[in-house]
């Protein structure tokens, strides 16, 4: 069974930051691209970053010098750095991967940024 389980949300003030975590299970991890998505009340869920298995990374023009994705195989889990982070980002996180044809999400981390 898949599984993504999403942590490190919360509440920040702008200009903090936070780290994300998604814990996969059920898929082959190093060879599964995995990425972040965001949705703000009202809105509809955008991509943030993604991470490919060789490394290579992209960014929503938004978050570019900001937020950085990163992966740990060995731990089956994908990060995501957020820096100078600001109230337009406040928005559920979502970690994301495609496994067998099927997209797979995990239920989402809150974050809030207070001006």
């Amino acid at each position: 069974q898949v599984r993504l389980v999403e942590s490190g949300g919360g509440l920040v003030q702008a200009g903090g930051s936070l780290r994300l975590s998604c814990r996969t299970s059920g898929i082959n991890f190093k060879i599964a691209r995995m990425g972040w998505y965001r949705q703000a009340p009202g809105k509809q869920r955008d991509l943030v970053a993604g991470i490919s298995s060789d490394g290579t990374t992209n960014y929503a023009d938004s978050v570019k010098c900001r937020f950085t994705i990163s992966r740990d195989n060995a731990r089956a889990t994908v990060y995501l750095q957020m820096n100078n982070l600001r109230v337009e980002d406040t928005a559920v996180y979502y970690c994301q991967t495609t496994w067998r044809s099927s997209n797979w999400w995990g239920q989402g981390t809150q974050v809030t940024v207070s001006s």
